[in-house]
């Protein structure tokens, strides 16, 4: 088993109100040195969840992603607000992007995006026993809701507008919960 190297130090490279670039100073067990550079999240992490209408059918929204300059199919999602637990911001994300609240939420589990230079961290929700609830959000045009079945998870995979790692791999992890298959 591999000893981690030691931090010698960390400081703030750059800051905008959205992210942090820290600079750390590693030492590795061998003696060797170098300095990484990690985005640091600006809160306390974001929420995804997996809406189920019924027991085959997830809501889905499409909305404008600007890092790849198109519209895109996937789960609805946001940060997780100063004082929010994560089933808070989670309820409150919902309400806000699809119109529902949920009798039901469940955590699939926590999601990094690249661990190798970045702490942001993902946790996915599973809401069940759907019911309409909608607040206000902060989206700069309304999003559009697509329901799609469970059942034909294979063919969303092969939608251009589909390419969201954290989505895909939630939708997974949903279907293999409500089937039985996995434990969150």
């Amino acid at each position: 088993m591999s000893v981690p190297p030691r931090i010698l130090a960390t400081r703030l490279a750059s800051s905008t109100p959205f992210l942090r670039v820290e600079k750390v100073d590693l030492e590795f067990s061998n003696g060797e040195r170098r300095t990484f550079e990690r985005l640091l999240p600006s809160g306390p992490g974001a929420v995804m969840i997996v809406p189920m209408l019924d027991a085959d059918t997830v809501l889905l929204v499409r909305e404008y992603a600007v890092g790849v300059e198109r519209y895109e199919l996937g789960l609805p999602k946001g940060r997780i607000e100063a004082g929010e637990s994560v089933e808070q911001g989670a309820e409150r994300e919902l309400r806000e992007e699809v119109g529902y609240g949920a009798h039901r939420l469940r955590r699939l589990a926590a999601l990094t995006l690249s661990p190798a230079y970045m702490t942001h961290c993902t946790h996915v929700m599973l809401a069940e026993d759907l019911y309409p609830a909608r607040l206000p959000g902060d989206e700069p045009e309304p999003l559009q809701v697509v329901p799609w079945r469970l059942a034909d998870l294979h063919t969303l995979l092969g939608r251009e507008d589909v390419s969201e790692g954290r989505s895909i791999a939630a939708l997974f992890m949903a279907r293999e919960v409500l089937a039985g298959r996995l434990t969150p």
